[in-house]
């Protein structure tokens, strides 16, 4: 065990001061744990998510196509005159659509479709990109949280524990709800100067015609109808058992072809940098998986809180949220979920409820899951590998000329996240232990 753990944290240490390009060092990773036997060939190909990168490669593709028509131009000018040039105002405007899309998206669509508009209006007020961005991936892990569908860890929750829609978002919204606002005020405190647009700045979005933007008005109308399809396929391919990567990469094609699009033109621009650098991950973290690493964790929790349900449900909570920080929360939230159905029994009884199905679900087996679900999505906020969002996010402004560091995205991100824990520690206690 102790050997996948020295590989992964080497590797960890040149993607933290990004000594090695991260991508580089993610495959080297790989290939050490591959050629050191710590996982096989087979089982480390297999680990690799291909809906996750279906759908990155499909919505870069669709983002592509309609950048070319001008719409992001257009909806970027519109928005800086609806506020009037306010800097602070139009932040605020996109945390909150930005979490808002999250909760029904996922958050790698919802970054891949908010960042080109951020970029282009914070040139266009002047304004600095790099730390609206890194709010954004904050803001849309924090809103994918509250639904069933925002978050992959929720997606794992609710499928192996029978949770509804309703389910997370009657007992995860209303702590999102008081993090977005606490998150919002800290944020706007944070930028109040640093976002200010000047006079000439705000004369010059008064001025500004929006229609002259769009380049390509056929091929937007047509882009945009396959658009809603694909978006229809997100909402509805959850009843249809259909994966929103098989749907985000068949609705790119589709809006290629419609659009007739050159299919070698629209793959350049695919971030194939990002998709290498998620596979090498994956692979690595099946290493950790195939030796225990997660579910050896999980014992050390249940084994440290000796018995109390009250600092189980809150050493999940932080533990999860610390370790998606440094890991993808999928694998972990596999290994977590078996270890709490485990103990749930345990716990019921110990308070001498065994057999009553309704009770444990309620008094034991929900905040234990929801402590999971948070501590697992809101911890993907803590550091730049944390979430694949943030990823993401990263790699659209690098190519755009506003790089994010992997210690730029901490300094924001990780007391963010500490906060939003909080809020999520008080809405456990209060709602489960307080009496």
């Amino acid at each position: 065990m102790l050997l996948p753990i020295i590989v992964f944290l080497v590797v960890y240490f040149f993607i933290a001061t990004e000594l090695i390009d991260k991508t580089i060092a993610a495959l080297i990773g790989a290939g050490l744990m591959i050629g050191l036997h710590l996982v096989g060939y087979e089982e480390a190909l297999h680990a690799i998510d291909l809906n996750v990168l279906f759908l990155l490669i499909g919505m870069m593709v669709v983002v592509n196509t309609l950048t070319d028509t001008g719409v992001f131009e257009w909806l970027a000018i519109k928005l800086a005159r609806v506020a009037k040039g306010n800097g602070l105002l139009i932040a605020i405007f996109f945390m909150v659509l930005t979490a808002f899309l999250s909760a029904f998206l996922d958050n790698v669509t919802t970054v891949i479709l908010m960042a080109p508009v951020t970029i282009l209006l914070c040139q266009l007020l002047e304004m600095p990109a790099s730390p609206i961005l890194i709010m954004e991936a904050v803001f849309s892990n924090v809103g994918g949280t509250a639904t069933l569908v925002g978050d992959p860890p929720n997606i794992l929750i609710g499928s192996q524990t029978h949770l509804s829609f309703n389910d997370f978002l009657i007992n995860l919204g209303p702590p999102i709800l008081v993090c977005m606002v606490l998150l919002l005020g800290v944020m706007a405190l944070i930028f109040r100067k640093s976002i200010k647009t000047t006079e000439q700045t705000r004369k010059r979005i008064e001025q500004s015609r929006p229609d002259k933007a769009i380049l390509q008005p056929v091929v937007l109308k047509k882009s945009l109808v396959v658009f809603g399809i694909i978006l229809a396929g997100f909402f509805g391919g959850r009843a249809l058992e259909i994966e929103p990567g098989i749907i985000a990469i068949a609705g790119a094609m589709l809006m290629v072809l419609v659009c007739r699009k050159d299919i070698h033109h629209s793959l350049v621009h695919v971030e194939w940098n990002t998709i290498l650098f998620f596979s090498g991950l994956f692979m690595m973290i099946a290493a950790l998986e195939q030796h225990h690493v997660f579910e050896k964790m999980g014992e050390f929790i249940l084994h440290i809180c000796g018995g109390n349900l009250m600092a189980t449900a809150l050493t999940i909570l932080w533990f999860s949220a610390i370790a998606s920080a440094i890991v993808d929360n999928i694998p972990l939230v596999m290994a977590m979920i078996p270890l709490v159905k485990g103990i749930v029994p345990i716990f019921a009884e110990q308070m001498g409820i065994s057999g009553q199905e309704a009770l444990i679900k309620v008094q034991i087996a929900e905040p234990l899951l929801w402590a999971l679900a948070l501590g697992a999505c809101l911890g993907g906020n803590g550091t730049l590998v944390g979430a694949s969002a943030n990823v993401v996010i990263s790699q659209i402004a690098n190519r755009n000329n506003c790089p994010i560091s992997f210690g730029a995205f901490t300094k924001y991100g990780f007391p963010f996240m500490l906060l939003s824990l909080v809020v999520a520690s008080a809405f456990i206690y209060l709602r489960y232990f307080m009496n």
